[in-house]
């Protein structure tokens, strides 16, 4: 393009050189000048022409280099494209795969839940078919007995018109004989010389003096018959019981012994200034005797589970060998919260062992506190499942109904449990222990089991006198419980009092451990039936106002000594 300008331009030039020169030189100058351009201009135009083509032949290689380069990128691009949507739509396909496997794995567990709970309603449609046949029966048996009923009503209707028609004539045939017996008592008092009412007090005295006699004969007679009758069958009942459960000797005291390997240990115990016994005895409610015995700490306190708490502190501190006041309330703590955990598995494994379902949690875990609570020695838990035990097979040996062995075997488990209270209260266990079972909604029939269990309330259970029976035989067998001296004591001299309170006794000996009554009499005042009739008096009012273990037997005695001496 250049090249076709500097032509152009020279062509012009030429021209215009011409145009001035043309009236100063001359015509041939002019012409050659002319001729010389148009030459020029020619071979300008000439070679602008070759630089022009070779130009555009250079541009056009040049764009189709540039198109060649941008299909070729293009095309990359479209392969990248392709290559990135093939990935795209293997992602997708994978994610619709997972997500498509997971709605599967979770159709089949809904399937499985969904068969289960057919099962389920199965089960239960099955029980309530037994349950509308057994209620079924129970109406046919209670429509039956409506019939028989109004059979009863009926024979009872027609023998009570037979009676008011007996009543009727008995009431004139009553007429008649009082009439003949007034007839009859006039000639009396004009033959005796008499009046009635004298005659019948005469007669009621002497009728009362061998009436009494012969009416406390006939009661000594059939208690006696039925002393032995019961007795007999009552100690089979009890023997068959205590054969078929066996339990062993516990004693357990107010204070546990803490045992230690080294003497060195006590002084990490006590501390500086005593602020680590200080702060252990704070944390746990319990006393702690640091003291000369050897390799031992005593832990002392009367509630066993503060000792407990303690115990296991102590050792969890000594074999830490960290003691001081803050890591002996973190210590404490940590064992509190196990040691409650412990208390919820025991009561949890207690009422597995016995078999015994549906308990309130709370009341699980009071039977759990019993393992660390002791009645005269006696492992308080160990005796509730002992008297547990007791009162199933006593109440199967009296033949009662599944139903009632079940409510026995509870009440026994249960019938203690005012006595890991933690609430204060002025009532007896017993008493505390019916309310409590009435709180966590118990049988009517095992809360009474529970609260006459000492005879502080009237016994309306059928269980309730096995209850008391079987707490009985646990507390009184050998080797069961530790008797406190103080109330062995108390027992002996009520015995020997009661004795002391009737007329003609002279001394009065508690013999045997309290197990046997013997009573002296004045042989002068009394006569040998009084000795008979207060032995039997003396044995009732002991039965009735007075507690003791296994029985008491009373022994009166009246002898006639005469002495002569010979000089």
């Amino acid at each position: 393009m250049e090249v076709i300008i500097y032509a152009l331009a020279a062509l012009a030039a030429g021209f215009a050189g011409g145009f001035l020169l043309k009236g100063n030189k001359q015509k041939d100058v002019s012409a050659t000048l002319m001729a010389e351009a148009k030459t020029k201009a020619e071979a300008a135009l000439a070679e602008a022409k070759l630089n022009a083509k070779r130009i555009v032949d250079e541009a056009e290689v040049k764009a189709e280099s540039i198109v060649e380069k941008a299909e070729n990128r293009n095309e990359a691009i479209k392969q990248k494209k392709i290559q990135e949507a093939k990935e795209r739509f293997n992602q997708l396909k994978s994610d619709l795969e997972e997500e498509k496997s997971k709605q599967l794995l979770a159709l089949k567990d809904r399937e499985v839940v969904i068969v289960k709970r057919e099962n389920d309603l199965k089960t239960e449609m099955a029980d309530w078919q037994r349950q509308k046949a057994d209620f079924q029966k129970e109406l046919d048996r209670v429509a039956a007995r409506e019939t028989e009923a109004e059979q009863l009503i009926a024979e009872a209707d027609e023998q009570k018109a037979q009676l008011d028609r007996q009543l009727a004539a008995a009431a004139k045939r009553k007429e008649e004989l009082d009439r003949a017996n007034d007839e009859r008592i006039q000639q009396l008092e004009a033959i005796s010389k008499l009046t009635q009412a004298e005659a019948k007090q005469q007669i009621l005295d002497a009728v009362r003096a061998k009436s009494e006699n012969e009416a406390l004969a006939i009661v000594k007679k059939a208690t006696a018959e039925a002393q032995i009758a019961a007795v007999k069958e009552s100690k089979k009942i009890i023997i068959q019981t205590i054969q078929r459960m066996c339990a062993e000797t516990t004693i357990e005291n107010t204070v546990t012994v803490f045992h230690i390997e080294f003497d060195d240990i006590k002084g990490q115990i006590i501390g500086r200034e005593g602020r680590n016994i200080k702060a252990l005895e704070q944390a746990t409610g319990a006393e702690i005797v640091v003291d000369d015995t050897p390799e031992s700490i005593i832990i002392s306190g009367f509630d066993p589970i503060r000792r407990e708490v303690a115990r296991l502190s102590l050792k969890k501190l000594v074999a830490d060998g960290r003691i001081h006041p803050q890591r002996i309330e973190e210590v404490v703590a940590k064992t509190k919260k196990q040691l409650e955990e412990q208390i919820i598995e025991i009561g949890e494994k207690t009422i597995i062992e016995l078999d015994i379902h549906g308990l309130h949690p709370q009341l699980v875990r009071m039977i759990g506190r019993m393992r660390y609570r002791s009645s005269y020695g006696q492992n308080l838990l160990k005796h509730s499942i002992e008297t547990a035990h007791l009162c199933a097979t006593m109440a199967a040996e009296l033949g009662l109904n599944p139903k009632q062995i079940k409510q026995a075997k509870r009440a026994g488990l249960l019938h203690d449990i005012g006595k890991v209270a933690e609430d204060e209260t002025e009532l007896s266990h017993a008493l505390y222990g019916k309310q409590i079972c009435e709180k966590y909604n118990e049988h009517p029939a095992i809360v009474n089991a529970v609260g006459a269990h000492h005879d502080e309330i009237e016994m309306t259970a059928l269980i309730s006198p096995i209850v008391q029976a079987c707490d009985a035989i646990s507390g009184a067998r050998p080797g069961a419980r530790r008797e406190i001296l103080e109330s062995y004591l108390k027992r002996i001299k009520e015995l020997e009092d009661l004795a002391m309170t009737y007329e003609g006794v002279e001394k009065a000996y508690a013999m045997q451990a309290g197990r046997e009554l013997r009573v002296i009499l004045q042989s002068e005042k009394v006569t040998d039936q009084y000795a008979d009739d207060l032995a039997f008096l003396m044995s009732q009012k002991i039965q009735d106002e007075m507690q003791y273990p296994g029985q008491v037997r009373v022994t009166v005695i009246r002898e006639k000594r005469a002495i002569g001496i010979a000089r």
